[in-house]
């Protein structure tokens, strides 16, 4: 059994959805009735208005997706082949949404707006944002593993394709140095030695031709007969 307190949040609710859905069609002149005095098959009257055929039947399919969506029955749409006055039975409310023409003409205002129900217009919605995914955490162990194998890579890619300072180094390393090459040459003879070498052996060839000269030449004896 619903007692009257429910039902009072659930024509509250129910309102809330129609009325949210006419403003989303950009629907004119939204009132709302309390007819529960005036009725017992309905509890609230809305009264809007269209000003087109193509817009009251957009507004009528809004108002009926709102409303199943809210969790009530699916609505009863009548008049929708026309276009000029629809009515969306909700049950425990009753949409009009008409042309200004037979808004007019009915004037449903002075039949069932005896007890007009303030509600706010325009009222801004809840915006719902998405749940961020939260990111699972990995292992400590997983991660010092990436992490060697990110280094590893990272070194491979460096020594295959060095930066020209790594090259400059490189090269530096390889080439000798000035010292290692003058300790690799034999040290060259100082000039003094080389001449020192020479002179005695200028004498020698000199005494050898005083030699020469001086020892006579032997006379060949002939022989006598």
């Amino acid at each position: 059994m619903t007692t009257p307190t429910a039902a009072k949040k659930d024509i509250q609710k129910l309102q809330r959805a129609i009325v949210d859905a006419l403003e989303d069609v950009k629907a004119q002149d939204i009132v709302v009735f309390d007819t529960e005095h005036l009725s017992p098959l309905f509890e609230r009257v809305v009264v809007a208005s269209g000003t087109s055929n193509r817009q009251t039947k957009a507004l009528a399919a809004s108002v009926r997706d709102a409303v199943r969506d809210a969790g009530f029955a699916k609505p009863r749409v009548e008049g929708e082949a026309n276009g000029e006055w629809i009515i969306v039975d909700c049950g425990q409310a009753v949409v009009h949404i008409m042309q200004p023409s037979y808004r007019q003409y009915y004037h449903l205002e002075e039949l069932w707006g005896d007890k007009p129900v303030r509600l706010k217009l325009g009222a801004a919605k809840p915006i719902v944002l998405p749940k961020a995914a939260a990111t699972p955490a990995k292992p400590a162990a997983k991660v010092s593993t990436s992490l060697k194998r990110s280094n590893a890579a990272k070194k491979g890619v460096q020594e295959a394709f060095p930066s020209k300072a790594e090259l400059k180094k490189r090269t530096a390393a390889k080439a000798p140095t000035a010292k290692s090459a003058s300790a690799r040459k034999p040290a060259a003879q100082p000039a003094s030695a080389s001449k020192a070498v020479a002179k005695p052996a200028a004498k020698k060839a000199v005494a050898s031709k005083v030699a020469a000269k001086k020892t006579p030449a032997k006379k060949a004896t002939s022989r006598k007969a």
